[in-house]
């Protein structure tokens, strides 16, 4: 197998550990690897044997065959048509999805006039940038007006509501998860 058919698992192992709020040291005790070798991994600059993978995937509570997927899926590169969501009669109304499949961000663009109605709790940190128009957000008790070029951050757990006003309003909300996964509270 030569480098191009390598599989790099380096960005999902650093994602993985991430993802369970550990440290290079606790997985390195976890499986029995040093923690100058896995920070070469997530570095791209070592490449795990399957059996290092297993003992890196175990500490991090998967498979060497889900972080070699993930390791393959970080090297995707895919175009997102505009015309595309024209054509899509399934799309809801004012919301295209700007990035397809299941992937470490997810986004999604919305335009016109958008009320999220109830209240949501994102599970991971998620970023609204407004491209055009006017938007009010209530987060945590506190409430913002945000304007063309303006961003607001959420970090996971923070709720918050939105509404965007005015049909030539433009919202992108971009979350780091590979699933926005909202509660009603």
């Amino acid at each position: 197998m030569d480098d191009k058919e390598t599989p790099r698992v380096g960005a999902a192992v650093r994602r993985r550990r991430r993802a369970l709020s550990l440290t290079l040291a606790a997985v390195a005790e976890r499986s029995g690897l040093s923690v100058p070798f896995l920070s070469q991994i997530e570095n791209e600059r070592a490449r795990p044997s399957m059996r290092s993978l297993e003992c890196i995937a175990d500490a991090l509570k998967t498979t060497a065959v889900e972080l070699l997927d993930a390791g393959d899926a970080a090297r995707t590169v895919d175009v997102v048509r505009a015309a595309a969501y024209a054509d899509d009669p399934g799309a809801p109304t004012g919301v295209r999805a700007l990035v397809r499949g299941e992937h470490q961000m997810h986004a999604d663009e919305f335009t016109g006039e958008h009320d999220a109605g109830r209240e949501l709790v994102l599970r991971n940190d998620a970023l609204l940038y407004v491209a055009d128009g006017t938007v009010e957000v209530e987060a945590e008790g506190r409430a913002y007006r945000l304007e063309r070029g303006d961003t607001l951050y959420l970090s996971g757990g923070v709720r918050h509501r939105w509404r965007a006003s005015g049909p030539g309003t433009r919202v992108l909300v971009v979350s780091v998860a590979p699933h926005m996964e909202a509660t009603e509270q």
